[in-house]
């Protein structure tokens, strides 16, 4: 297994941390985390994907050890998060690379590809939503109404989901053996959160969720125009973004590779060793 390096970057007066592992001079293969998650997520994925590419992890300003500045120091918004992740990358000197998305991570990584397509070597995305049909209504209606209102009542049901009962549930549902995924995932994001002012700040992107969707057609003319290699493996029982939204990329993308594995929302928890010969065979070919 690849030695995986645990390390920080000043990235426009903030803390950026990331884990790297892997030759500088091979493949970039750039994974960027969905929420409430960190680089944590990709933990046990580093090292499996490190003895045939360079592999960068960002955590997103406001998540895992990075900084985490109050909402009334930082504009938390997509499009502030993706400016911070181009400046990392950009920093490194990484300008050719797959990217491998999840939840929050995929419209970073949309916004990524918009700016610069010729960045973007290929994209994975593991239940990674750009098409509506992907959005599970009993999840996404309360932040729809909390983003139209901002109002404290309509706060509340996303601060259950901030839990940690909330949290255990989004690693938890979907799994057929639960025992398998490691408690420590979702109490490291519990812990995460759960910090003076967090609450805010996810509250705040909650809040900018919409405009992910405005950008969606933007995305779709992205995929038709370029045809870019995607790979959509995604955890079919994922009660978030379910597996319509994974079929959806066939629309644009006629060439996608869908691949349903029996999981959840977090799939790399419980499905590691399927997911990964999977991933591995993909990059070979694009990446």
């Amino acid at each position: 297994m690849a030695h995986v390096h645990h390390r920080t970057a000043h990235v426009d007066g903030q803390t950026v941390f990331y884990r790297e592992a892997g030759d500088p001079a091979a493949p970039h293969v750039v994974l960027l985390h969905g929420a409430p998650a960190s680089s944590h997520m990709f933990r046990e994925l580093i090292p499996r994907l490190a003895g045939d590419y360079h592999v960068v992890a960002p955590d997103l300003i406001g998540f895992g050890l990075g900084s985490t500045p109050p909402v009334t120091e930082f504009d938390y918004s997509f499009d502030r998060l993706a400016d911070f992740v181009e400046a990392f990358l950009d920093q490194q000197g990484i300008d050719r690379y797959s990217v491998y998305v999840q939840d929050y991570g995929a419209p970073i990584g949309w916004r990524l590809a918009l700016r610069h397509p010729e960045h973007v070597r290929a994209i994975v995305s593991q239940n990674g939503n750009a098409y509506e049909e992907g959005f599970v209504d009993t999840f996404w209606d309360p932040l729809w109404q909390y983003a139209d209102t901002r109002a404290p009542r309509d706060a509340e049901p996303l601060l259950q989901a901030l839990s940690e009962a909330g949290i255990r549930w989004q690693y938890l549902h979907g799994v057929p053996d639960p025992d398998l995924v490691d408690p420590d995932s979702w109490r490291h994001d519990f812990a995460q959160v759960s910090r003076p002012g967090n609450h805010e700040v996810q509250l705040a992107l909650f809040a900018d969720y919409p405009s992910n969707v405005a950008m969606y057609p933007a995305v779709h003319d992205y995929f038709r125009s370029t045809q870019v290699p995607l790979l959509a493996m995604w955890g079919r029982n994922d009660r978030i973004f379910g597996p319509a939204g994974a079929e959806a990329f066939h629309r644009d993308l006629p060439g996608a590779e869908v691949r349903l594995l029996d999981g959840g929302h977090f799939l790399l928890e419980s499905h590691l060793d399927e997911a990964t010969p999977i991933l591995a065979d993909f990059l070979a070919r694009t990446g």
